[in-house]
C-alpha cells in the first residue's frame, strides 16, 4: 500500500498516511477527486477526452460495491459515493484507469460556513494525521467567487486555526510534509493524500489498433503500453495445432484477460497457422523460416486490420532480442503491411519489460511452459541479416495468397470477459 501512496505537490512523504486504513476509515472518504495531466493540455476538443475518460472511469467501478456518480466540473473530474463502498476496490479500479495522474480521497464538507469549515478540515487533520509532529501548508482556492473570504485569506485564516488547535504542527511553505488542499465550490473539498494513477490517455481517444498476442512476456506488455497511449485494441494469435495444444491456447486467453483491467472490452481472434508453417518447412530455406512466417503472421494481422478499421498494427518485438528482430529482420517482416507498425519495446531491456509485465499481472502466466507457433519449426541457424529482396523471391514458391485465404476463413472470434 506504502508504494501507492504520495503526498501532494513536492512535499516529503512522511508516510503519516495510513491511507485512512482502508475499509476502517473508508467512509470519511466521501469522493475521490480525479486529476488528468496531458488532456488538461487540449484545446477545444479537451471536453472529448474528459468525457471519455469519464466513461471509463464508470466502466471500471462497474463491479465495485456500492453506487458512485462521475461529474465534471471546472476542469476537475469527480468521482461521489452515493453509498456504503470498499474503499480498497474502488482505489485499485481507478488506479487501472488510463488518463488518471492522480487519485485523491476527498472529505466533503456540505456547510461552507467559516466556523465550520474550520471544525471539519481539523477533524480531518487530526484522524489521519494522530502523530501532529509535523509541518503542513495549506492550499486554498476559491472556485465559488461569491464565498466572502478569497484564496489567500482561507489559506492564511484555517493556517492559523490549524496551528491554535495543534501545538505541535508547523507551517513550512517551501517543503511541507502535509499540503492541505481546500476547494470551495457549493461545497468544499478537502484533501491531502495523492495516489498515483497510471496516467497516459483514456482508451478509445487514439484510434484502435490491432495487437499480435503470442504467449510470451512481451507482446502482452506492448498491448498495455499503446493502450495507456489512448489506444483500442483487437487482437490475433495464431495458433497451430496439433504442435501447439489447448494449454497454449487457454494460456493466451488467460493473457488477454489478465489485461482487460487496463484496456477494457477485448475480443481475440484465433487464426489456424499449421498449414502455413508446413507449408513453409517444406518449400523454403531453414534459415529464412522464421522471417517467412512472420511475414505471414503480418499479412494476416494486416487484412484483419483493415477489415475491423484498425489503423496500426502492434507487436512486442524488441530490437536485436532474437534473430527476427534484427534491423534488417524487421524491414522484411514490415514489407507485406500497409499500415503502421507500432512497437513500444523497440529500445526497451528485457528487465524493464519484466517489471511492467509483473505490474500488470501478465508475468507468471506468461512463462508458463506451453509451446506456441513461434517456437515450432524453429531453425537451428536463423538469417539474422536478410534482404527483402531475396526473401521475396524464396517467398515465391507458395501460393501466398491460398494460405492466406484459407487460415482467415478458418479464424475463431473470443470475447473476453473484464475483470476488475
Amino acid at each position: 500500500m506504502n508504494a501507492w501512496h504520495s503526498l501532494a505537490g513536492c512535499c516529503r512523504c512522511l508516510d503519516v498516511i495510513r491511507l485512512a486504513a482502508g475499509k476502517k476509515e473508508a467512509n470519511v472518504y466521501k469522493a475521490f477527486l480525479i486529476k488528468y495531466g496531458e488532456i488538461g493540455i487540449k484545446g477545444k476538443n479537451r471536453y472529448l477526452f474528459e468525457y471519455a475518460l469519464m466513461d471509463q472511469i464508470k466502466f471500471s467501478l462497474r463491479k465495485v460495491e456500492g453506487q458512485f456518480e462521475v461529474t465534471k466540473e471546472q476542469g476537475r473530474v469527480y468521482v461521489e459515493a452515493l453509498t456504503e463502498y470498499d474503499y480498497d476496490e474502488v482505489i485499485k479500479a481507478l488506479s487501472r484507469v488510463f488518463g488518471i495522474v492522480a487519485i485523491c480521497p476527498v472529505v466533503l464538507c456540505d456547510n461552507n460556513e467559516w466556523s465550520n469549515l474550520c471544525q471539519v478540515t481539523g477533524d480531518y487533520m487530526e484522524r489521519t494525521y494522530p502523530d501532529q509532529h509535523l509541518s503542513f501548508k495549506v492550499f486554498a482556492r476559491r472556485a465559488d467567487k461569491s464565498y466572502p473570504k478569497k484564496s489567500m485569506e482561507i489559506g492564511a485564516d484555517m493556517g492559523e486555526y490549524l496551528l491554535d488547535r495543534f501545538p505541535d504542527m508547523t507551517v513550512d511553505v517551501h517543503n511541507p510534509d502535509v499540503a492541505l488542499n481546500i476547494e470551495v465550490r457549493e461545497r468544499t473539498y478537502i484533501y491531502s493524500i495523492s495516489i498515483p494513477g497510471p496516467g497516459g490517455m483514456p482508451v478509445g481517444t487514439n484510434g484502435k489498433a490491432m495487437l499480435l498476442l503470442s504467449g510470451g512476456i512481451d507482446s502482452p506488455v506492448a498491448g498495455y503500453m499503446i493502450a495507456k497511449r489512448g489506444v483500442q485494441l483487437e487482437m490475433i494469435h495464431f495458433a497451430s495445432p496439433p504442435y501447439t495444444g489447448e494449454l497454449a491456447r487457454e494460456k493466451v486467453l488467460k493473457l488477454a484477460e489478465e489485461l482487460t483491467p487496463w484496456c477494457g472490452r477485448l475480443a481475440v481472434f484465433i487464426i489456424p497457422f499449421t498449414e502455413i508453417q508446413e507449408e513453409i518447412r517444406r518449400k523454403c530455406p531453414e534459415d529464412h523460416f522464421t522471417l517467412i512466417m512472420r511475414r505471414f503472421m503480418m499479412r494476416l494481422a494486416n487484412m484483419l486490420a483493415l477489415e475491423l478499421r484498425c489503423r496500426a498494427l502492434v507487436t512486442g518485438e524488441n530490437l536485436g532480442q532474437v534473430a527476427s528482430q534484427t534491423m534488417q529482420a524487421l524491414a522484411v517482416s514490415e514489407d507485406v503491411t500497409t499500415m503502421p507498425v507500432l512497437r513500444p519495446l523497440i529500445g526497451m531491456d528485457k528487465e524493464e519489460i519484466v517489471k511492467i509485465a509483473r505490474h500488470i499481472g501478465t508475468f507468471d502466466t506468461s512463462i508458463l511452459p506451453y509451446e506456441d507457433c513461434c517456437t515450432v519449426f524453429t531453425p537451428r541457424h536463423p538469417k539474422t541479416k536478410p534482404s527483402v529482396e531475396e526473401t521475396r523471391e524464396y517467398e515465391s514458391a507458395l501460393d501466398v495468397e491460398g494460405l492466406c485465404q484459407r487460415a482467415m476463413a478458418g479464424r475463431e472470434m473470443i470475447r473476453i470477459k473484464p475483470t476488475l
